[in-house]
């Protein structure tokens, strides 16, 4: 989990001395912005957090999925503040984290059922905490 830790802190600095032009532009057309993608790990982080929670208390639970381009789309990403997005994914990854450390070691073995990729495991699965289990 330092991976996780760590990783709200290590892109605050990866996008500091960029400037908004380098943050909202896209590589290419299809292909989603530094802004953009911030925007969805800040969701991203909140439906893995809700799926965590759903696997603890109710083992077996099937899992839906999401589009992330319909919500990119919907939730507007290219218009979202890029720090904004950064803090909304660090504050929520952190109580991610701290639901895990406090999680009792016999509900690490509870899984839910993806609609699209089957049994997956959580939270001891790192796809979890990305948000694509």
């Amino acid at each position: 989990m330092r991976v996780q830790r760590e990783t709200p802190k290590k892109l605050r600095t990866l996008i500091k001395p960029l400037s908004k032009k380098q943050l909202t532009q896209r590589p290419e057309p299809g292909k989603w912005s530094i802004a953009e993608i911030l925007a969805h790990l800040a969701d991203a982080e909140l439906v893995g957090g809700w799926r965590m929670r759903l696997i603890m208390g109710n083992n077996g639970v099937s899992v839906q999925p999401f589009d992330q381009d319909v919500w990119a789309e919907t939730f507007a990403y290219s218009q979202r503040d890029p720090a904004a997005s950064l803090e909304t994914f660090r504050v929520l990854r952190e109580n991610n984290l701290a639901m895990l450390k406090a999680l009792p070691k016999n509900l690490w073995d509870n899984y839910g059922m993806h609609q699209e990729r089957g049994r997956r495991r959580s939270p001891t699965s790192s796809a979890c905490l990305r948000g694509t289990t």
